[in-house]
């Protein structure tokens, strides 16, 4: 099993030391100014967000050119966040679950459009489902775990047949292909055909089809044991309440649709063999990448295991992951040899995919627009009422008078603990009243809110409001 293999590795290391497969000259390729770019913008949305820590890889030009961790792996005792921690993935771990059904397609032993009742003829209306819509989504099979916390039932051990005979026997949410639904249920489903059609445990299959051939030699299974006290801990909040360390999913539960974990390092890994397509044949690389379309003609925007999308103009492939105490992001830009893989330690938070859209740009080479002068007049504004005062000569008089020390004092108070936003723009403008009206979306790791303004012709602002 892949937990044995990583054992011995470790104990081959020697105490306090840690197996790995990065090059410590990885980290010299991005430009220095590139990264300090970057280690900023993690470090100001961990700031924002207050997520213990975070831990990167990028992917640029098809090699691995930074690997940075940031914050806090464990909170009590202390223990700061490294590159080589492994982290939970989550639902990441489902393209490894759609490469190992391709893997066993290209030999003859399967074929995506198979029926589920060739392999589990006992699930509802296993003829009609075939393995295609298992991953993408658009089988109908009801999500056993679309929640975003861990019930008390998934907290003992279970098994795959147990998800099965729940959740694969009840009615489907919809006709198979007529709808995209996420659900963890379609790749426990494939995970067992795997395990039919193969003869092995699905972890042993990803170990040496997936794993050892792209040198991803940190690969952990959570599913089979809780991550070791020298890697991350889970965290998770109540409410706005402080961090506590989150409860450990039973065993079993995460079989198939979430069960790996690994550093940065090596999912970064997997991603640049998504770039080469140098594990899998052309024509799977084709399937996994096609959009699936439903059965009335529309795209699901989803292929076999990701999502694929566009950025600015940019092909991009996508998932996140979300597991007990972890959240992950994974980017990839296979046109532009580009990755950004993001690793977190809390469950429920925006902190990942924050990060993600926030590095991309700077490694796409997407140049920020630069504010407005409206926006940057009204962020300033904004800026200044939450530290308690204003430049009245922007004002009109009766904007002035709307402005006493009390709505001061409240605009303050309600804005100062929100901290700075992290984005400011303008999205609606139109004449009225003789002025020229404008709405500005002002966006908060956990909040948006709304700034509306009056402009006179002169000028100066008749209205200034800031709107949950």
């Amino acid at each position: 099993m892949l937990k044995s293999l990583l054992i011995l590795m470790l104990l081959a290391a020697g105490p306090g030391v840690r197996a790995q497969s990065a090059p410590a000259a990885a980290a010299a390729a991005l430009p220095e100014d590139l990264k300090a770019k970057i280690d900023a913008a993690v470090n100001q949305i961990l700031s924002a967000t207050k997520v213990p820590s975070a831990s990167i890889a990028i992917v640029k030009d098809g090699h691995i050119a930074y690997l940075q961790a940031y914050g806090q792996a464990r909170l009590s005792p202390a223990m700061e966040a490294t590159p080589q921690m492994q982290y939970s993935i989550g639902s990441i771990s489902k393209q490894f679950t759609a490469a190992a059904v391709l893997l066993l397609a290209q030999e003859g032993k399967l074929t995506l459009d198979d029926p589920v009742a060739k392999y589990l003829p006992e699930l509802t209306r296993a003829r009609e489902v075939t393995i295609r819509m298992l991953l993408s989504h658009t089988s109908g099979y009801q999500d056993y775990w679309p929640e975003d916390y861990v019930m008390t039932s998934m907290m003992v051990p279970t098994t795959a047949q147990h998800i099965l005979d729940v959740w694969g026997k009840r009615p489907l949410d919809f006709d198979p292909g007529t709808r995209w639904q996420y659900s963890n249920t379609n790749y426990v489903i494939a995970g067992r055909i795997v395990e039919q059609v193969s003869g092995v445990p699905l972890i042993d299959l990803l170990e040496k089809r997936i794993f050892l051939p792209l040198g991803m030699e940190n690969v952990y299974d959570t599913d089979a044991s809780r991550l070791p006290a020298t890697d991350p801990t889970g965290y998770e909040r109540h409410a706005l309440g402080p961090p506590r360390p989150s409860p450990q999913e039973g065993a079993g539960w995460m079989f198939a649709a979430g069960e790996l974990a690994m550093p940065a390092h090596d999912l970064a890994l997997w991603d640049i063999s998504l770039i080469d397509r140098s594990l899998l044949s052309p024509a799977s690389y084709a399937q996994m990448f096609t959009p699936v379309l439903l059965k009335n003609g529309d795209s699901t925007g989803y292929g076999l295991g990701v999502f694929l999308k566009k950025n600015d103009g940019h092909a991009m492939i996508e998932h996140s992951g979300e597991v007990s105490g972890f959240v992950s992001e994974n980017v990839v830009f296979p046109g532009d040899r580009a990755a950004i893989v993001v690793l977190t330690n809390e469950m429920a938070t925006q902190a990942a995919s924050m990060i993600a859209d926030r590095v991309a740009p700077m490694i796409l080479g997407i140049a920020a627009s630069a504010p407005t002068k409206e926006e940057a007049q009204a962020l300033a504004i904004f800026n200044g009422l939450a530290d308690g005062h204003i430049d009245r000569k922007l004002f009109t008089n009766y904007c002035n008078s709307y402005f006493n020390q009390q709505t001061i004092e409240d605009f303050a108070t309600s804005l100062k603990p929100l901290g700075p936003p992290l984005s400011f723009k303008q999205t609606k403008e139109e004449g009225r009243g003789g002025m020229i009206f404008r709405v500005f979306a002002v966006d908060f790791p956990d909040r948006e809110l709304k700034v509306t303004t009056y402009e006179m012709p002169d000028g100066k602002l008749e209205q200034y409001l800031v709107i949950p």
